[in-house]
């Protein structure tokens, strides 16, 4: 495989992840403001047993991919690019674990479902990994 191929099976993990991101932002997270406190804990349960498969796994694998593309990639490829979508890729792993991640893990321990503050804290804030999940996209299209 040369370079150039390798880019764009990167490019098109990156594309699943940011219709991916959309899914989560636009309909799962809001949809949990609709279902009721006594349903909320299941839900979240299925939710969360759906994660290693269609998220955590093709993450991971992205996040390989960006570090192997520091090393192989085609020639001549901008320095930007090269090392923008890493760190928009970084920046968001960091902000899950400081944040998402632990809202998330409260929220599925919070007896109030959907009138949760942490539901309401990861509605607020949940653009900012969207933002960066497309970055990092946009990176790789342009680079391409």
């Amino acid at each position: 495989m040369n370079g150039n191929t390798f880019l764009l099976l990167n490019l098109a993990l990156a594309f699943y992840l940011v219709g991916a991101i959309w899914a989560i932002e636009i309909d799962i997270f809001r949809s949990w403001k609709l279902i009721a406190a006594k349903d909320f804990a299941t839900v979240q349960s299925v939710h969360w047993h759906k994660l290693p498969y269609w998220i955590f796994t093709p993450l991971g694998a992205a996040l390989i991919g960006s570090i192997a593309l520091i090393w192989y990639h085609p020639q001549a490829s901008p320095g930007w690019a090269i090392w923008g979508n890493l760190v928009c890729q970084l920046i968001s792993h960091l902000l899950t674990g400081i944040y998402w991640g632990r809202w998330q893990a409260k929220l599925s321990k919070d007896h109030r479902g959907p009138a949760s503050p942490y539901l309401a804290k990861i509605l607020r804030t949940h653009w900012i990994r969207t933002l960066l999940i497309n970055a990092y996209g946009l990176i790789l299209l342009s680079w391409a």
